[in-house]
This record gives C-alpha cells, structure tokens and sequence, in this order.
C-alpha cells in the first residue's frame, strides 16, 4: 500500500488529518513511526514556511511523500495574536489548558464586537517528482469568554465559527472536519493528493 507522512507527533492533530484522508486509499503514518527524525525546528516565521519546513524535512528523511502544517488562531484585537506561536502562546511547553487559559486572560473585558477571530491552516506537500504544493483553510468566528464542549482540542472550547451555536469542541467530528480551518485545507489538497497516489 502507498504510504504518507503526516510531519506530526500531535496525535489529536493526526486524527483528524487522517480521518479526512480515510478515502485517499493510502496508508497514513506520523512521525511516531521514524524515531530517527528529531525535532524540526519551525523558524520559518510564517505558518506556510513552517509547513513547507516540516514537510520537507520529513520527505527527505523518509523518502516519501510528506504532509506538513502549520495552524494558527489569530484574534483580531489582539493583532494577530497568538498566531504562528499558538501552540507556544503560554510558553515553548504549554500544554493545552495553559494556552487557554493566556487567551482568556488576554482578552477579559472584551466586549462581543470584538471577539472575531479565524483559524487559519497551511498545508505543504512535497513529494518525489513534482514540486512543493501548498494549500490554506480559513475558519471565522469569535473567541468566547469561557470554555465550552469537551470534544477537540487546543483552543476549539473557545472557538465559535460564524453561523454556529456550538463550539468546535462541541461539534462531532464529522461535523467539524467539514467546516474547519484544517477540514478546509484537506479539502483544498485532496484534488493533488488525488492526482499524485493515483
């Protein structure tokens, strides 16, 4: 069978990607199969370099074909924050709780009007053959004052995308992989996945 690699340890994050990818007809690994690949430093300084920077890293390593990403949430009244630092808002080590509860404190007081935010997702594949090929998936909506749904992760409890009433920790999975920032962006790769394995 073909295989993919998907250039992540986060398993929440391999989950979704990999349930989007279920029809690709393709074996899906993460990094936790290549114990030789070390950690990738993402200096790149904007979410596609990043990608591109992970999904090189793990193509070469591996030789075969890579899926990078690169998500951010950026708050508009925060000026972008926290941005391509997402998941090291709260510190390089943070775990989930922690860079949610910084952007609860970071925006307390805040009124309704100024809570939109979006989710942004970049992926990069890279593949024997052809050259790089990037994709974005953009998901709107505003940042609650407290946490709701136990589905998810990272700051999903926080997050309601414009025309919801759920969040998307509430949502199911299914629900969420079609309306996401990272649902989006796989939708926009499946055509070249598509035309590169098959």
């Amino acid at each position: 069978m073909k295989q993919l690699v998907l250039a992540t340890h986060n398993r929440d994050k391999a989950r979704e990607i990999s349930a989007l990818l279920s029809d690709l007809g393709v074996e899906v690994l993460t990094l936790d199969a290549f114990p030789q690949i070390g950690p990738i430093v993402e200096d790149a300084g904007t979410l596609e370099g990043n990608a591109l920077l992970k999904a090189n890293a793990v193509g070469r390593s591996a030789r075969l074909p890579a899926l990078g990403d690169d998500t951010g949430l950026e708050v508009h009244s925060l000026y972008g924050e926290p941005g391509i630092r997402s998941s090291r808002y709260a510190g390089e080590h943070a775990t989930y709780a922690e860079n949610v509860a910084k952007l609860i404190a970071n925006m307390k007081g805040f009124p309704p009007r100024r809570r939109a935010a979006r989710f942004r997702c970049v992926l990069a594949f890279v593949a024997p053959g052809i050259g790089p090929r990037t994709v974005e998936g953009i998901c709107r909506g505003d940042i609650l004052e407290k946490q709701r749904g136990i589905g998810g992760f990272g700051y999903d409890p926080l997050f309601l995308p414009k025309g919801f009433d759920t969040t998307l920790a509430e949502m199911d999975l299914s629900l969420k992989n079609k309306i996401s920032h990272r649902g989006l962006a796989i939708q926009a790769m499946l055509p070249i996945l598509k035309g590169y394995f098959e």
